[in-house]
């Protein structure tokens, strides 16, 4: 099972991945995107849903130099997230509240990974 950190980071992939999927108006709405003015919104959160879904499953259930991989992935994944939203905001697709919450999300993202890795190192085999 993965450390406190990882245990974190992977519920809140699997909520937000799932909420995505599920339901990827009103979540896409909490990121403060217009979902109105982009019908193809719904399509979009559900491909990043389900990678986060397989993000949140690949840390669970892998351990050592597989779980690592995983980990490393998942802060690949965001760090591109935080540049896919810095690159939105700079183009005018996307609104500064918008930059801000993607784009954080995912740095938070990417540090509880870090955190993850570390503290998997760290810990007694």
């Amino acid at each position: 099972m993965p450390t406190q950190p990882g245990k974190i980071l992977s519920s809140i992939r699997l909520a937000v991945g799932l909420g995505a999927w599920l339901s990827p108006g009103v979540t896409a709405k909490l990121f403060g995107m217009d979902t109105a003015a982009n019908p193809e919104l719904p399509y979009m959160a559900r491909l990043f849903g389900v990678r986060d879904v397989a993000l949140a499953v690949g840390t669970n259930q892998t351990t050592g130099p597989s779980r690592r991989l995983w980990w490393q992935i998942g802060i690949a994944c965001d760090l591109f997230d935080a540049a896919a939203a810095y690159l939105g905001g700079r183009s005018g697709s996307l609104s500064k509240p918008t930059v801000i919450l993607a784009g954080g999300t995912a740095l938070a993202a990417a540090g509880l990974g870090v955190a993850a890795m570390q503290a998997e190192d760290a810990a007694p085999v």
